[in-house]
């Protein structure tokens, strides 16, 4: 069994708060029927007053905000027991997170729209695991490979050039990291999107494409980008307060390189698109993942859950209607049995 939402069992604590308002009442009650007169005399003025009604009433009552609280709550329980079989693939996004990537000649910004285009993949793929990189001048393990596409997402949105220390774009350092993310004796087909505007300030990123291809994994690269390019603005708490410049005091403008990434793509056997449609960006990868092998990966027992919440809710408003018809009165066929000593 399990709890769909336990952010609401806080709310039990009305529960001892109901208890003591009543008991309170009844205490109130009491000193003033004492401040009226003397009890016996009080009882014998409203002879048709039930001493056990009340208590039933209130029974009845924190039932029903109990049953309301655990239906709010939705408990779930699990009704049978499958064996899943997944067949997919093993990708890993390694997304550009270098300055360059804050150029805003792609609109929100190269780095944003980087991140939709992974977050659309995501979305549209099945069973398949994957893992995520962040580089710049160096590379950075971000996300291991998983299946849980929700952390992936929450991983993905946090990517900022501040979790790489050393700047640049090392095209190679982020191939060389993500070919560590597959097991070379996994028979599972191995996959690299390469997110980037191509801009390499390393050598060897060719032949780390060359070293990738050796143990069967391949490569899509995307570029983000134009190639008339744009510059870099720094910004203080969203402000743009001036942009990026180069050594000699110049404004650094940045510009897609189509060609290095088609190189890197080619000599894997893999492919590059252009990141500039979302929609052109989806169906390449689609197209792709369909001509590459998919490979029984796992197998595990799932346990299917079914709420339970309305059988709950339903005997709460039950107990709620049958309050209804619990006067304060004593019930004659029970005053006969006098299991209550209401005949006094």
């Amino acid at each position: 069994m399990e709890l769909d939402e336990k952010k609401y069992l806080y709310l039990l604590i009305l529960i001892p708060i109901v208890v003591c308002v009543f008991l309170f009442n009844m205490y109130w009650k009491r000193r003033k029927q004492l401040e009226f007169g003397d009890l016996e005399m009080v009882k014998r003025l409203s002879p048709e007053k039930s001493v056990f009604k009340p208590v039933l009433k209130i029974v009845v009552i924190l039932l029903a905000l109990t049953c309301l609280i655990i239906g709010l709550v939705n408990p779930k329980i699990g009704t049978k027991m499958e064996t899943v079989k997944r067949e997919g693939i093993d990708i890993v996004f390694a997304v550009d997170v270098s300055k360059s990537m804050l150029a805003e000649d792609v609109v929100p910004s190269r780095l944003d729209k980087s991140k939709q285009l992974v977050s659309q993949i995501i979305n549209n793929l099945g069973s398949d695991r994957i893992g995520i990189v962040a580089y710049a001048g160096s590379a950075f393990p971000v996300l291991p490979i998983t299946s849980d596409y929700s952390v992936a997402k929450m991983f993905l949105q946090s990517m900022s050039p501040d979790m790489v220390s050393s700047q640049g774009t090392s095209l190679d350092e982020a191939i060389r990291l993500s070919a560590t993310y597959f097991d070379e004796k996994s028979k599972t087909s191995k996959l690299l999107i390469l997110i980037s505007d191509g801009e390499d300030h390393s050598e060897g990123a060719t032949a780390a494409a060359e070293e990738a291809n050796k143990i069967g994994m391949k490569i899509i690269t995307i570029g983000v980008g134009t190639e008339k390019g744009g510059t870099i603005p720094l910004k203080e708490n969203g402000v743009v307060r001036g942009y990026q410049k180069d050594q000699n005091g110049e404004t650094v403008i940045t510009k897609l390189n189509q060609e290095g990434l088609k190189t890197i793509a080619k000599a894997t056997k893999g492919g590059y698109v252009y990141g500039g449609s979302t929609k052109e960006v989806l169906e390449y990868v689609k197209n792709a993942l369909n001509n590459i092998q998919k490979t029984e990966f796992e197998a595990t027992q799932m346990a299917e859950f079914q709420s339970q919440f309305q059988w709950f809710i339903g005997f709460a408003f039950l107990l709620l209607f049958l309050d209804i018809f619990l006067l304060e009165r004593k019930t004659n066929w029970i005053k006969e049995l006098d299991l209550f000593n209401e005949k006094k």
